[in-house]
């Protein structure tokens, strides 16, 4: 963009904000912010349609920065989406010899036979059908998509077989790991409970520590880092899943497929919607660019942060929309990389931003191939690695040391900012249930190595005397239903072993709601104000998939022991955005939420400049237990105020405060009632 162009937009955005109640220098005051109803055309200098035409979303010409490519636009034409990426297949796994398919056989039916729950069960039947399909992908890697193809449709398991398990798909990840997990052990037997549910889970593996830390626990504790006094603003965004091929006035109740697309329609009006998409989007689908524009125009306005930026921001993935795998590629990837990191760069300030890659950052989405693999299929995803650790060096947001350890580690990196906060981001795709790759030797809690990076940086921050935040986009706990059981555990006793001296805090995002889990010492095997040692911040969604509203968080931290003191959130109610479509003066409001410490902290005593750290939030769920209704408080504000949340009584009051209380899913599957994680 010209540099006159660029200046005139920041004018017009500063204008707009003007208007605003002004924030104190030290603090956040609550306030609001109505976007402008037109989308502001300054923004890109090219477009492939009207930037001005408010029935259709805008179509900006974007160019690649480190290809130097323009995205074309039949990339996100709503009205032509494409169905397979067909230049970028992942590779297939090499064909066996004849004396490693005699190895795998004599290997396999030892696991079997080893396996307590083979006999005459579906669980049994389910590995012992995984045992055929390993030989398929060994022998002929080349048939394994086609044979999950056609179990699919013999066993009714999708109605989009074809799309979803061919070899432009998923079908040749599957052949990958058929070809490598030990589907007669403890691998089919997750596999088989995680994507078919015929067998039980498995237990948490046994987890030997010996070795694994350099060093002891210091006992006692190095002292306590002063506070300073001054205060960073801090933002935390998450899951923007923006909807390029999103279809303003499309049908947003359609009967099948992919809504709010200009083929979408339903069964009972074929030719005229009836609930026609607004055009800054709606509670069952991602956020179109009009509601991108909007909350990233409202987030410096109400923090106030026009002039000076934020100290830094966090982001926790997730940058894709919720296509199917055959709508998706790696061009469209790469795309909407290139679109949010450069609107971030442009909207939110000079402050740097710190990214992590989410599930639905990668192609396919939900993947990570551990570096174990064996020859080019460990690479196979080194080119998402090298695109945005190259994104981040365009925008400087890394020094070059952390951008060539996110090239080199899954796009994991630690960053040592200057005044000594150390930021470590992992690619928790590695622990994700749905990551296929994860079930090769997934009674290890480490394969990929991730964990053991993690503890290598701790250990250095430890020595240094350096604190460290930690983000990612997959929670680790919660209710315990996305994470596997193996690697979190191994993540809690990390955090325990640099808890609290070295780790601050934890971000999480991906669920889309405002949670958060407490991490306690000893495993959690008692948890009171004394043992709690560290907490998770689960952030807020922009995208209001599914039945949210739209939102992000705004901390105040300490300059010093970078501690939060203060957290604040905002939401826009997405129940008001049809109403919007009527006029153009007006696009969507950012209401101040809530503020966390005067929320939750009514009846604690605890001082006012002291931390909203793992003890505070315990005596928050001790409140829970003497006042249920603060659980329907906190019910409410995870689903961002959103009309269409449900009301939380009976087990869900006991359930909620012990998701809190969970940061592994070993210990939330362990303790708490199942069935009351989300609100959606």
């Amino acid at each position: 963009m010209p540099s006159s162009v660029r200046l005139s937009f920041i004018g017009v955005i500063l204008c707009l904000t003007a208007v605003l109640a002004a924030s104190g220098d030290d603090g956040i005051s609550p306030s609001n912010y109505t976007a402008p109803g037109t989308f502001p055309t300054s923004v890109y200098a090219q477009y492939y349609n009207s930037p001005t035409a408010t029935s259709a979303q805008v179509q900006p010409v974007i160019s690649d920065p480190v290809t130097h490519e323009i995205f074309p636009l039949r990339l996100t034409d709503p009205n032509n989406i494409p169905q397979n990426d067909t230049t970028d297949p992942h590779p297939l796994p090499p064909k066996a010899s004849s004396s490693k398919i005699l190895q795998q056989a004599i290997a396999q039916i030892q696991s079997i036979a080893k396996n307590p729950t083979f006999g005459n069960n579906t669980c049994a039947r389910c590995q012992a059908s995984l045992e055929v399909a390993k030989f398929v992908a060994l022998a002929a890697p080349e048939e394994g998509s086609e044979l999950a193809v056609q179990l699919c449709e013999l066993f009714s398991y999708s109605s989009t077989c074809a799309n979803t398990y061919s070899r432009l798909a998923i079908g040749n990840i599957l052949t990958q790991v058929a070809s490598l997990a030990d589907v007669g052990g403890y691998d089919g037997q997750l596999l088989c409970h995680e994507f078919l549910s015929l067998c039980p889970l498995p237990p948490t593996s046994p987890l030997n520590l010996t070795d694994w830390f350099a060093k002891p626990k210091p006992n006692p504790l190095p002292p306590s880092k002063q506070p300073s006094g001054k205060r960073l603003k801090v933002l935390h965004i998450s899951d923007f899943h923006i909807d390029a091929r999103y279809a303003t006035g499309a049908e947003a109740n359609c009967t099948l497929g992919q809504c709010c697309r200009a083929n979408a329609f339903n069964t009972k009006s074929p030719d005229s919607p009836l609930f026609p998409a607004p055009r800054f989007g709606a509670y069952s689908f991602d956020a179109p660019y009009a509601l991108i524009l909007s909350v990233l125009q409202a987030i410096p306005a109400v923090a106030g942060t026009e002039e000076t930026g934020f100290a830094f921001t966090l982001f926790t993935g997730d940058m894709l929309t919720h296509d199917s795998e055959n709508q998706q590629s790696r061009a469209f990837t790469e795309y909407s990389e290139v679109v949010l990191y450069d609107l971030f760069k442009r909207l939110l300030g000079p402050g740097p931003v710190y990214a992590t890659l989410g599930n639905h950052d990668s192609y396919n989405q939900d993947l990570a191939a551990p570096y174990a693999m064996e020859g080019e299929l460990g690479k196979q995803f080194d080119w998402l690695y090298d695109h945005v650790s190259a994104l981040w060096r365009h925008q400087h947001w890394l020094p070059e040391a952390s951008i060539e350890m996110a090239r080199l580690h899954y796009s994991a990196y630690m960053v040592k900012r200057v005044d000594g906060l150390r930021i470590i981001s992992l690619n928790t795709n590695l622990w994700y249930r749905s990551n296929y790759f994860n079930y090769i030797n997934s009674s290890h809690p480490d394969t990929s190595g991730i964990l053991r990076f993690l503890t290598d940086e701790l250990q250095d921050a430890e020595d240094a005397g350096d604190r460290v935040w930690i983000m990612g986009h997959v929670l680790s706990g919660w209710d315990g239903t996305n994470p596997l059981l193996n690697p979190t555990n191994l993540f809690y006793q990390i955090v325990d072993r640099f808890s609290p001296h070295v780790i601050a805090n934890i971000f999480w995002g991906h669920t889309h709601e405002d949670q958060m889990s407490i991490f306690y010492a000893n495993n959690g095997t008692e948890m009171n104000a004394q043992t709690a040692q560290t907490l998770a911040w689960i952030g807020p969604s922009v995208t209001p998939l599914t039945n949210l509203n739209s939102g992000f968080r705004v901390y105040e931290v300490d300059s010093s022991t970078f501690e939060v003191l203060d957290a604040h959130t905002w939401q826009s109610s997405v129940n008001d955005f049809p109403s919007l479509d009527s006029q153009l003066q007006y696009g969507p409001t950012y209401n101040y939420e809530y503020n966390t410490r005067k929320t939750y902290g009514g009846n604690i005593t605890w001082g006012d400049q002291d931390p909203l750290n793992a003890t505070w939030w315990h005596l928050v769920t001790e409140q829970m237990e003497i006042d249920p209704s603060l659980v329907q408080t906190f019910n409410t504000y995870q689903g961002k105020s959103s009309v269409l949340t449900p009301p939380c009584t009976g087990d869900c009051i006991p359930a909620k405060i012990c998701y809190i209380r969970s940061g592994s899913a070993s210990i939330a599957q362990e303790n708490c009632i199942q069935g009351y994680g989300s609100v959606q």
